[in-house]
């Protein structure tokens, strides 16, 4: 039996700590207990001298991280969601530390970085991506809303390129990461053996330095016009409806993504990102999110999700309620409510 030693390996190599997220079959997708993992070698680590600097890569060649394992948030909803919220506490707590972390923290985000792998890497201070990279929040697909600290990212994205990216699940081209501000260098894959290597003996300031190039222009960024117009309306449905009126083909399209979503998850998601835009800090917004994600879990579109997405595969859920009209002003709000005294409170 796998132990979560083995899916979170930790190393010392001169004075660089190295963690590798190992389960490449599952892209390396995070459980509880390699998040604790992480957290705990991260605390260690805070407080050894000899380690001047953290790297995190991934295991195998599809990505860093494709996010949670989903398959347990579906099976845990169906059973009341606490083994979830335990979960969830955990990471965000995690995607907090690393925020804040006292030393270099150097995030590989090669290949697929999604939902969870941006919040153990998009909040580090070294952030690098690469030609392969596709980073996105992906969770209206779901039937959930972006959390791990996206929604702070998200907000803060130029113009309204993070509520494009919110609603529709869009993923981000590594120049796209870097515009958005995801990310904060490009590196062609074929350089990275070299610059994970050079971290070794080499502050990241250097390395980077050495190893990254001038990043390419993103096309996300070619697309603000349209973006920031149709994206900054009050609503989801107005929002929609000036897609569709925009004479666009890119925005006509975006329509039709939005269309797929759970409506509940687009008018929450919407009223996170705005509300988010208003908030004093990363720790806030996680607070936000806790609370959002705690009431989601009792959604039911999000284990109609999971089921249609990866359980069932038929890519084809219901969702109730079914269209954004019969989403109430009091059903977004339920989702923002106070835990009490089980707020993550990192405000």
């Amino acid at each position: 039996m796998t132990s979560h030693d083995d899916l979170v390996l930790a190393r010392r190599d001169g004075r660089v700590g190295r963690l590798t997220l190992n389960r490449p079959r599952a892209i390396n997708a995070l459980d509880h207990a390699m998040v604790s993992r992480l957290d705990a070698v991260l605390a260690d680590w805070a407080r050894d001298d000899e380690v001047a600097a953290v790297v995190l890569t991934g295991a195998g060649e599809r990505g860093l991280c494709a996010g949670g394992d989903i398959r347990f948030f579906h099976d845990d909803a169906k059973l009341g969601g606490d083994a979830a919220r335990a979960f969830f506490r955990a990471e965000y707590l995690l995607n907090h530390r690393i925020s804040g972390y006292p030393k270099p923290y150097v995030a590989v985000m090669d290949g697929l970085v999604l939902g969870g792998g941006v919040g153990v890497s998009a909040h580090g201070s070294v952030r690098v991506v690469t030609e392969r990279s596709g980073v996105g929040m992906p969770e209206t697909t779901i039937g959930f809303v972006p959390d791990v600290g996206g929604s702070w990212l998200l907000a803060r994205a130029p113009g309204e390129l993070g509520t494009h990216l919110a609603l529709t699940a869009g993923r981000m081209t590594g120049p796209d990461a870097v515009y958005c501000g995801f990310a904060d260098h490009y590196l062609p894959s074929d350089r990275l053996p070299a610059f994970t290597a050079a971290l070794a003996d080499t502050e990241p300031a250097r390395a980077v330095a050495e190893f990254a190039l001038s990043v390419p222009a993103s096309e996300l960024a070619g697309q603000r016009d349209w973006i920031d117009t149709c994206y900054a309306a009050d609503t989801v449905e107005e929002i929609v409806a000036r897609l569709l009126d925009s004479g666009v083909p890119e925005a006509k399209e975006a329509a039709g993504q939005i269309g797929t979503k759970s409506p509940t998850a687009l008018k929450v998601t919407l009223a996170a990102l705005r509300r988010a835009r208003r908030l004093p800090s990363l720790g806030a917004a996680l607070d936000q999110e806790y609370r959002v994600s705690c009431a989601g879990l009792t959604d039911p579109d999000f284990v109609e999700g999971i089921r249609a997405q990866v359980v069932d595969k038929d890519r084809n859920p219901r969702w109730k309620p079914a269209t954004l009209a019969e989403v109430g002003a009091a059903e977004v709000e339920r989702h923002f409510a106070g835990l009490g005294a089980a707020e993550l409170g990192l405000g």
